[in-house]
């Protein structure tokens, strides 16, 4: 377990970027259209929130709702969107895709990665979907780059999830499960706490970073809180 957990925050804008970063926030995840669950924002995003702090950020490449990669021009597109993102000057990434049986998408997070060239990248909340999650992470095991599964242990959160999280933890080390376990998906204060126990030090927030919802900007105070309640275990 790291001396200094991770706590990631999502931010739409540099408003939200300032105020995770005064709050206490070590990396932000880059996204827009919260409605579909977070696609990849413009580059132009990238570079006003680059610009206003100086935390990690990872941009979520990811062109529509769902797990799936689309079809083979999706995943062309897909492919020049995030050498676009590489051009604008984004160096990690968070991504992940199925097949319609639950299954990784090899050949379309092999492509992207390529495109990465060694870039770090999240494999996200796609696993929480996955037929077989310990199958996915032995399949991606060798990836370059890869140093992240964001999850809640279960597609319906942290509360149905935190049995699988703290097995996974147990694993920490096995092939598959070297990269960080960052815990999102229904996150609240009290998981903070035996999932820190369990060695568990990687913490994503969405929501829970804004008192007045998706309508409303990111809150330092609340950022401040979990970073509070995360370093005190």
């Amino acid at each position: 377990m790291r001396t200094h957990a991770v706590l990631e925050v999502i931010a739409l804008d540099p408003e939200d970027a300032v105020a995770a970063q005064a709050g206490g926030a070590d990396r932000l995840e880059l996204v827009t259209d919260m409605a579909a669950d977070g696609l990849t924002p413009p580059a132009r995003t990238f570079a006003g929130i680059r610009a206003a702090v100086d935390l990690d950020l990872r941009v979520m490449l990811r062109l529509a709702d769902g797990f799936t990669a689309g079809a083979a021009e999706d995943v062309d597109r897909l492919v020049r969107v995030a050498g676009e993102m590489r051009a604008a000057g984004a160096d990690q990434f968070v991504f992940g895709f199925l097949d319609a049986d639950g299954r990784v998408d090899l050949d379309a997070v092999e492509r992207v990665v390529a495109e990465l060239d060694g870039c770090r990248w999240t494999f996200h909340r796609a696993i929480d979907r996955a037929a077989d999650r310990d199958a996915l992470r032995k399949q991606l095991a060798d990836l370059p780059g890869l140093d992240c599964y964001l999850t809640a242990g279960s597609a319906s959160g942290v509360d149905d999830g935190l049995p699988t999280l703290l097995a996974e933890a147990g694993r920490c080390g096995e092939p598959g499960y070297e990269p960080m376990l960052l815990v999102g998906g229904g996150l609240r204060l009290d998981h903070v706490p035996p999932l820190r126990t369990a060695g568990i030090d990687g913490f994503h927030i969405g929501g829970a970073a804004r008192p007045d919802g998706w309508a409303g900007p990111v809150s330092a105070g609340a950022v401040g809180e979990w970073r509070r309640v995360i370093d005190a275990v």
